[in-house]
């Protein structure tokens, strides 16, 4: 699923996008999880293969604690747009694998149906752990659109890609910037924003994705021998 051959991958994420994937199940929001991976600070440009990571896996439960998992390894290839699924998905599988149970639906720090083969890393990723997934992330890679005209929590204005409708900006927090929330595996635009709506707390970012962010910095702040698991 993860091909180091970049016309490989591409060749992957074409059928991939046409691909039928298991509908979001109603309850699937119960167990929410989340997945982040992060790199060794040091270094020019936005990242080599080889580089140093931690990746780490998240299931949220209401009123407890969340659970967590971290793996170490290296990039599997540098940076590059569209390719990030080279660069970070055995990584991010390795993790969410590693935890005790799997969610029922996983956020990903990623794009989904907004990218130039409508088959981004939150999307791929699902396929891969045959999982409901959606991506978000700070900005969208392709699609375009306004933010929304509220400044109220649960706003949300559509972005489109090539005229089809792909994710949504939404606003997890009122007056807060919004957030880009994509559809991938399973799951539509629309059941994108009620998944990360259901899974915010006080923060902007869904508490799936905060909890697996904090647990990969964490590892990497560690870094002693044996202290995370290795893919």
């Amino acid at each position: 699923m993860w091909p180091p051959d970049a016309a490989v991958l591409i060749a992957l994420q074409r059928e991939l996008a046409g691909q039928p994937a298991p509908r979001l199940a109603p309850d699937s929001a119960a167990l929410p999880g989340g997945c982040f991976v992060c790199f060794a600070g040091a270094g020019p440009g936005p990242g080599r293969k080889g580089d140093p990571a931690w990746a780490a896996a998240a299931l949220t439960h209401a009123g407890r604690l969340p659970t967590t998992v971290a793996v170490r390894g290296t990039a599997a290839g540098p940076y590059l747009s569209g390719l990030l699924a080279r660069r970070e998905g055995a990584l991010l599988e390795a993790a969410v694998r590693a935890l005790p149970v799997p969610p029922g639906v996983l956020l990903v720090d990623a794009t989904g149906r907004d990218h130039p083969r409508r088959a981004g890393l939150a999307l791929h990723l699902g396929a891969a752990l045959d999982l409901p997934t959606v991506g978000v992330t700070h900005r969208p890679l392709l699609a375009r659109g306004d933010w929304p005209g509220s400044d109220r929590r649960g706003a949300a204005s559509p972005l489109t890609l090539d005229g089809d409708l792909v994710g949504y900006w939404l606003r997890t927090r009122a007056g807060a910037r919004p957030l880009a929330v994509h559809a991938a595996w399973g799951t539509t635009p629309d059941e994108a924003v009620e998944v990360v709506l259901s899974t915010v707390g006080r923060a902007r970012t869904p508490e799936p994705l905060r909890a697996a962010r904090r647990a990969a910095r964490e590892a990497r702040a560690a870094r002693p021998p044996g202290s995370v698991r290795s893919p």
